[in-house]
């Protein structure tokens, strides 16, 4: 028997220019290899084996001292109101203040607004919510000052503000950097100006709110004779890594936050907190340093610090649009990535006769098929599969 040396040589050349074109390969592509891939194993490995991000409380503390984006050395660093209506939660349609069932703080940036318009006619609008579903909701706008036509944009805002008197406004710059103080003034407004709304909901301008399946959501949880404590909603991210690469809005280098995942968060496009949640938060801004400048984050680490954990829910939108369709209007909380379509989809969601008359068995069976081809789709990962059936 013989063996064919020609045939081995040429054989493990192949093997060796197979092996060199796959290293050259993940060389090139490490990068993104790196996020994707070998990220995310790395930070949920760490979420869920070790599972303790006890460090952030000493590490963020206020005596930590790290600096901010903007120079600042706390978290304790306070900006003057320019635009404020202390009296908001204070009366209007329905009962007293004191009833207030939900806050709505939408962080809205100067220039935008025709989303403004959009939700005060829409989903923001409190004498409908009010006249149709018989609870007092408060809403109000959360800005910073624009950065490159102050003058010009300031007088528009005061000018619409005049009309509407939904605006909250700080002498901070309106920037994706500062979206941490936009935050921290969210919570001190509350609690300085509106602490008996029994819940606070922070949103995002672009962003659809059902407002119907909402208050009819939080009506239930009020029902529970054990009341709501620490409740904080929507859609949840576990486990998350920090972007790394320096071309991402998004990045957080090494020296702001070495550790390989965050605590676990809610999107920032639309979540909810009961008022004892609120209250915490609160407590926690004053005493952790702010230098997180992704709000999502930094509410995750001002949580963690209270101990209070979110809970999922499927129908709150994290990253995109809910499907069009009226056998999830019913269902559907949230849904997030609308700029010119939130008066359509408003007024398809609400249609009477979307809820006018019942589907009948036939009818619940044609829209549990339609959820799961929907809601199960690879692409769909704003609302969980497992929505298909409730």
């Amino acid at each position: 028997m013989f063996m064919n040396f020609r045939r081995i040589r040429k054989c493990q050349c192949v093997q060796l220019l197979t092996a060199c074109m796959v290293l050259c390969v993940v060389m090139v592509s490490w990068e993104e290899l790196d996020h994707h891939v070998v990220s995310h194993v790395r930070s949920y490995a760490y979420r869920y084996l070790v599972n303790s991000y006890d460090f952030l409380n000493s590490s963020f503390n206020i005596s930590s001292k790290r600096p901010r984006k903007d120079g600042s050395i706390n978290g304790l660093v306070t900006y003057p109101y320019i635009i404020n209506h202390p009296g908001k939660c204070a009366g209007g349609e329905g009962k007293r203040g004191r009833d207030v069932l939900l806050l709505l703080f939408v962080k809205s940036s100067p220039e935008n607004f025709e989303r403004r318009q959009a939700i005060r006619h829409t989903w923001g609008n409190e004498s409908f919510v009010w006249s149709k579903l018989g609870a007092t909701v408060r809403m109000v706008f959360a800005l910073g000052v624009d950065e490159k036509q102050r003058s010009r944009v300031q007088s528009a805002l005061l000018q619409e503000d005049q009309s509407y008197g939904d605006l909250i406004q700080q002498d901070f710059l309106d920037t994706f950097h500062n979206l941490t103080a936009k935050l921290i003034m969210q919570f001190h407004w509350v609690h300085e100006y509106c602490p008996q709304a029994l819940f606070l909901m922070s949103a995002d301008d672009d962003i659809f709110v059902h407002m119907t399946n909402l208050v009819k959501y939080l009506r239930q949880l009020l029902s529970n004779k054990s009341g709501v404590k620490d409740f904080w909603v929507g859609h949840v991210h576990r486990g998350a890594p920090p972007v790394r690469r320096k071309e991402s809005k998004y990045h957080v280098p090494y020296d702001l936050y070495p550790w390989p995942s965050y605590p676990d968060y809610t999107a920032g496009a639309g979540y909810v907190v009961s008022r004892d949640v609120a209250t915490k938060i609160y407590q926690a801004t004053r005493v952790l340093n702010s230098s997180i400048y992704i709000d999502d984050v930094y509410m995750g680490i001002c949580a963690n610090a209270m101990g209070v954990s979110p809970q999922e829910h499927v129908y709150f939108s994290g990253e995109g649009k809910a499907p069009y369709h009226p056998c999830i209007y019913d269902h559907m909380i949230t849904s997030h990535g609308h700029v010119t379509d939130v008066r359509s989809l408003w007024q398809a969601a609400t249609d009477p006769k979307v809820y006018g008359k019942s589907r009948g068995f036939m009818g619940n069976l044609y829209c549990t098929a339609v959820r799961v081809m929907m809601l199960c789709l690879p692409y769909q990962n704003s609302y969980s599969c497992m929505a298909a059936f409730t």
